[in-house]
């Protein structure tokens, strides 16, 4: 079952593929984690929702409030019987009409939810080996912070690294600076400087980047910095890890011939666990 406009229905391919989303990627989203029935970080997945279709300009409906797109998904969650934890993704598309020009900018949406195995993050201390993808590059402009439903750059570098037996890689910008991983922010350990790249560079405004960052600034000895990192400055890294709010951190084991520790994302796993527990 999806939630189309607020009407939970069968999942129906005309609604997924006969839109502007599908023809022109003309659409944005966001990926949510629901725990017990509860949407982890709600306010900044809606307030980027928001600044997201203002943006591309789209027309934001009166009834967008949190508070209903909160029920949308919950209600969504509940019918689909998913008790623990779900990943829910909310689009938002322009209506049909028009060419490259819209017809209208008015919106229709569509959520889709699906179970999750872990209730709490858990940290993955499998290996994972990562390498810089090159073929294609990430712009520093406003369109590449936010979320949108054109990812070809993300699918692409996904056949690399599977092609290659890798298990995630490395995006770079046009100025040759590592942005971030095909599924998440990039994080590099440094002594005892934590580093990120800032929003500038391309990379995306990620929910989980927000809050793995302000999580660190209160951690004793740690000293946090969104700064540009070169591909040569992951050879010189102690650890690199990579952050969403599905998985919540992930520790990188191996780039090229260097390989990390994970003692910070470890500590910060169990502080963001400890965080969400606590609201």
């Amino acid at each position: 079952m999806i939630n189309f406009n607020g009407n939970i229905v069968e999942q129906n391919d005309n609604i997924l593929t006969q839109n502007r989303a599908f023809l022109y990627g003309d659409g944005v989203f966001e990926t949510l984690k629901i725990v017990n029935n509860k949407i982890l970080f709600l306010e900044d997945h809606y307030f980027r929702l928001m600044a997201s279709m203002r943006v591309v300009r789209m027309e934001i409906p009166m009834n967008f409030t949190m508070e209903f797109l909160e029920e949308q998904v919950l209600s969504l969650v509940q019918q689909n019987e998913i008790s623990a934890s779900a990943r829910a993704r909310i689009t938002v598309f322009r209506n049909d009409g028009g060419l490259y020009l819209p017809k209208t900018n008015e919106v229709s949406y569509l959520i889709h939810a699906t179970t999750l195995e872990n209730v709490v993050y858990a940290l993955n201390t499998a290996e994972y080996e990562v390498d810089l993808y090159k073929d294609f590059y990430v712009t520093k402009q406003l369109l590449s912070s936010i979320k949108t439903t054109n990812k070809l750059i993300n699918v692409t570098g996904s056949i690399f690294a599977h092609e290659n037996g890798l298990a995630n890689c490395l995006l770079i910008n046009d100025t040759k600076n590592v942005v971030e991983a095909l599924q998440g922010n990039l994080f590099m350990v440094v002594g005892k400087k934590l580093i990120t790249p800032p929003i500038s560079e391309g990379c995306l405004n990620g929910v989980m980047r927000k809050q793995i960052l302000a999580l660190a600034k209160k951690v004793e000895g740690i000293e946090v910095q969104e700064e540009i990192i070169s591909p040569f400055d992951l050879q010189k890294a102690d650890e690199l890890f990579l952050t969403n709010v599905i998985m919540g951190i992930q520790p990188i084991t191996k780039y090229r011939k260097k390989e990390f520790t994970s003692n910070l994302a470890h500590l910060l796993l169990q502080k963001l666990n400890e965080s969400i527990s606590e609201n």
